[in-house]
């Protein structure tokens, strides 16, 4: 059993930078994937970022490749989202979700979710 809880959304504005954290509970955190996702207003929840359980390996969707940098400090149980370059559409509900054994860019193959944390960019 894996609990979730992010931290570090807020308002910003277009061009700023975020930080997101998810504090893992449970000894079993480094045997996780971990993934970031995000939802607007009306529509899907969309995959953002995903890293395996060493942080050796990460993946991004195409929306934010270049802007975003998803990093894990398993001795703190904690996986970082970094945000850069926010754009107006990066404004969602940003959750982390943990799996076991491979990451995923599918929200249906993550086992643990957070309450999620709100990020809104202004223009």
């Amino acid at each position: 059993q894996v609990q979730l809880v992010e931290s570090g959304g807020g308002l910003v504005q277009a061009g700023g930078s975020l930080r997101l954290s998810c504090a893992a509970s449970g000894r079993t955190f480094s045997s996780y994937a971990m993934g970031w996702f995000r939802q607007a207003p009306g529509k899907e929840r969309d995959f953002v970022a995903a890293i395996n359980w060493s942080g050796s390996s990460t993946y991004y969707g195409d929306s934010v490749k270049g802007r975003f940098t998803i990093t894990r400090d398993n001795a703190k149980n904690t996986v970082y989202l970094q945000m850069n370059s926010l754009k107006p559409e990066d404004t969602a509900v940003y959750y982390c979700a943990a799996k076991s054994r491979f990451y995923s860019d599918s929200a249906t193959t993550y086992n643990y979710w957070g309450q999620g944390t709100q990020v809104t960019v202004s223009s």
